[in-house]
């Protein structure tokens, strides 16, 4: 009431008080440094204290703590992960230039930062004006290390303390136990116009990013670095600082007890790209490593297949138009172009050039196999060696592969066995229960140290290096393993000075696609309906994509029908001819 200064941003009088004792502006919410003289007795009498505050956060009395927003602690879990990636050879600029604006971009959309808060709202959210993030005098736009940042120092994002508190008040009032200002109300609130932000989505954040850069990492290789630890994901509040207080229905929200899954986190960042309403992506040229050619050639070398299935592949790609940057390339909130999986799209390309190829039906490709055997056999009694290299032999190749499958399949089921969800950090969801909690965590230590001498066992070595390729295969081995070298020539012919498949057959998976909107698949796989052997080519690109071979199913069916659009129109209207 005293104090009758007019604003210096919108010249009005009416201002509010914060908790660090500063002036601030009801209207613009701007904070002057003109501080209010408080009279405290409860210690001395009749003497007069000054409170200079230099952070905005309050310390809470009990435990040390510190207030703290939702949208920090995932603030927080985005600069972790943006880093492990920078670690792995990301361009520098996906932090502090793309990750970041997106990640601002969401703030404003959703009216958690960046925004004035609507008159008359009822408190659901923290709201920060526009006006008051440049507190610093650093006039550089602020990077992810340093909006909404943690430390107390006068390069904090400026927020409305007076709202701070009475979204405190209101977090109280609500009975639920929580260490963060708002994470009851996190919960509790119904947005269904807004895109409540939850673990799985700061993955396809950092996708996002690295997609809108364009670089060589797939969906399905962020996920495996995900589960092998180089990203930080799971317990991945450790690193929160000490005064951040993580308890209650935080947990809910930050404690990860599932491995990410593909699908959830790849419909996450179109429904993110859709509503920050972000322009069209950088287009995916044959030059990019998304593009089906470039993934083809990788997933061809790690399935130990010959190099020339990739003049095959690169045929399919051409032939049915999905190559094309158009139909490659993002364009958020643009219904009718079909959501891109670009590492499952490529799987499918090789699955449909070996069923075009070696038919896959458990019969001619072993017939095939026989053949080039034989024809290998000769050639190495007559010591006569073929400018192509040795003929493929699928059954070498299956019994070859299957055996480093099944070895690297057993020592993931292992490690997963043996995984510890639970986080060194001691963690709990009422203050009452806290020393309990504690006296337990302890003595389940000292047991497993206990037991651990007794059984003899080795502490776990150190996680190795992350790698793109899972299974590698030498062509120095002498024991025939690697197949990059071997020759097609045993089973095409040429017609018209073009090398076509000797095989004429082909049997596609469906013959009438599904709705993808209403079942959520193009075909449904059951295993016990198809061959052996391209169930088996299935699963191995299944644990490569670490996916489920139903995600590939659909794939294949799509492609499929692309390139046998015109003979199943035909059979179609054949059909329809009969029936009448």
């Amino acid at each position: 009431r005293d104090f009758n200064e007019r604003c210096a941003q919108c010249s009005e009088v009416n201002w509010g008080l914060t908790d660090g004792g500063k002036f601030y502006c009801k209207s613009c919410h701007n904070v002057t440094e003109r501080t209010r003289e408080v009279v405290n007795t409860d210690f001395i009498t009749n003497s007069r204290v000054q409170t200079i505050s230099k952070g905005l956060r309050k310390q809470e009395k009990n435990d040390g703590g510190c207030e703290w927003y939702i949208c920090e602690g995932f603030q927080l879990v985005l600069k972790k992960q943006a880093e492990a990636l920078e670690a792995l050879g990301v361009c520098p600029e996906m932090k502090d230039e793309i990750l970041c604006n997106f990640w601002r971009c969401y703030l404003q959309k959703s009216k958690q930062a960046y925004c004035k808060r609507p008159a008359g709202e009822t408190v659901k959210a923290l709201s920060v004006c526009e006006s008051s993030t440049d507190v610093d005098s650093d006039p550089e736009r602020p990077s992810l290390l340093h909006l909404l940042s943690l430390s107390e120092s006068e390069g904090d994002l400026q927020t409305d303390c007076s709202f701070a508190s009475s979204v405190s008040k209101v977090s109280e009032s609500t009975s639920v136990y929580s260490g963060s200002v708002d994470g009851s109300l996190y919960l509790m609130k119904n947005q269904k116009e807004k895109l409540r932000m939850t673990m799985p989505m700061t993955l396809s954040f950092c996708y996002m990013a690295l997609l809108w850069l364009r670089e060589p990492i797939t969906l399905s290789e962020l996920l495996r670095f995900v589960v092998e630890g180089h990203i930080p994901y799971l317990n991945v509040f450790q690193h929160f600082p000490e005064k951040m207080k993580l308890c209650g229905l935080d947990l809910k929200i930050f404690c990860v007890e599932s491995w990410p899954v593909y699908d959830e986190v790849f419909n996450k960042l179109h429904e993110l790209a859709a509503f920050l309403d972000l322009p069209r992506f950088p287009d995916i040229t044959e030059s990019c490593f998304l593009h089906p050619d470039m993934l083809c050639m990788k997933y061809l070398m790690e399935a130990n297949l010959p190099d020339e299935l990739h003049n095959w592949t690169c045929r399919v790609v051409k032939k049915i138009g999905i190559g094309e940057v158009d139909f490659l390339t993002l364009t958020p909130g643009n219904k009718s172009t079909r959501k891109v999986k670009y590492d499952v799209l490529s799987a499918a390309v090789i699955v449909v050039v070996l069923k075009l190829l070696f038919l896959l039906d458990d019969h001619y490709e072993w017939l095939l196999s026989e053949f080039a055997e034989e024809r290998n056999k000769n050639n190495t009694e007559v010591c006569v060696f073929h400018s192509g290299g040795p003929y493929f032999e699928f059954k070498k190749w299956y019994e070859v592969v299957k055996h480093s499958l099944d070895v690297e399949q057993k020592k993931l089921d292992e490690e997963r066995a043996k995984y510890l969800w639970r986080c060194e950090k001691s963690l709990f969801y009422s203050v009452k229960n806290k020393s309990k909690v504690l006296k337990r965590r302890q003595m389940v230590v000292n047991l497993q140290n206990q037991f651990g001498k007794l059984s003899g066992s080795v502490q776990c070595a150190e996680k190795p290096n992350p790698s793109s390729f899972q299974l590698r295969w030498s062509e120095e081995n002498t024991n025939g393993s690697c197949f990059h070298g071997h020759s097609l020539k045993g089973i095409l012919q040429e017609k018209c000075g073009l090398l076509t498949a000797m095989n004429p057959d082909y049997w596609l998976c469906t013959v009438k696609l599904c709705n993808e909107k209403l079942c959520g698949h193009l075909a449904h796989y059951r295993e016990v309906e198809f061959p052996h052997s391209y169930h088996f080519v299935l699963g191995l690109f299944s644990f490569l994509l670490r996916i489920q071979p139903s995600y590939i199913h659909d794939e294949v069916c799509m492609i499929e029908h692309k390139l046998f659009n015109k003979k199943l129109c035909k059979k179609l209207k054949y059909n329809t001819v009969l029936r009448k």
